[in-house]
């Protein structure tokens, strides 16, 4: 019982790990695609249409990277296919 416990606890561990990293990386593209927008606006302000469906395009990219983190996360927090290789 105290290695099924163990490896349940560092996968929660992991989880968090997963989670935080895909925010923090969430994070930091959705600034710089929003500061290069803005640098693109300012540069040629009649592309700017054009350059927000482009930027909605790279913000879903940016989004879908975090969610299939966060599947992956949850996939293992809930079916943690690795507590069957622990010997009881």
């Amino acid at each position: 019982m105290n290695n099924i416990a163990f490896v349940q606890g560092m996968t929660a561990i992991a989880c968090g790990i997963i989670f935080g990293m895909g925010a923090f990386g969430t994070a930091i593209g959705f600034g710089i695609l929003g500061g290069r927008f803005l640098e693109g606006m300012a540069r040629q302000p009649e592309l700017a249409p054009a350059l927000l469906g482009r930027m909605f395009i790279v913000a879903a990219f940016i989004d879908a990277v975090a969610f299939i983190g966060i599947a992956f996360a949850l996939f293992f927090m809930f079916v943690n296919p690795f507590v069957t290789g622990v010997p009881h």
